[in-house]
């Protein structure tokens, strides 16, 4: 019996291809690459400055400002979550699925924290002409000194 072939294992971009188009994505050449980049290695937390980087060093050529709108397009096609820290510095999260996170400020270090490791007991009431999208805690944290080194 013929099995299915796993096109996966042929085609390099085809999961990233599959994303974009899901998302209503036309899938271009920078689309894939930065796509490839950012959902093929599990779930990650980025800035526009790393995976321009990133990508200079895969030798993708690609403009910090051309990430930007792919990492925005991205975000506002439901493929990525923006993580704002601070006044113009963004992470921009491949877990989209609800959860929080604790953000080391000495090191600019961004890590997951499962949603159901914090309880909210209460929320303020939500204005009449609004509703409740998602609630996004961000638990800021410095690493300790060691002591014993002074």
């Amino acid at each position: 019996m013929d099995t299915p072939l796993d096109t996966s294992r042929d085609r390099p971009f085809s999961q990233t291809l599959r994303r974009l188009k899901d998302a209503g994505l036309r899938p271009t050449r920078q689309r894939l690459a930065l796509g490839k980049l950012l959902f093929d290695a599990g779930d990650r937390h980025v800035t526009a400055e790393q995976l321009h980087a990133e990508a200079g060093n895969k030798g993708i050529k690609v403009s910090l400002a051309t990430i930007y709108n792919t990492l925005n397009q991205f975000t506002e096609s439901g493929l990525m979550r923006e993580v704002v820290v601070a006044p113009g510095r963004s992470y921009y999260d491949t877990n989209i699925e609800d959860h929080h996170h604790f953000f080391y400020e000495d090191d600019g270090t961004l890590k997951d924290i499962p949603r159901d490791a914090i309880a909210l007991s209460a929320l303020p009431g939500v204005p009449a002409d609004a509703e409740l999208s998602r609630v996004d805690v961000i638990v800021r944290l410095r690493r300790a000194v060691d002591n014993q080194s002074q």
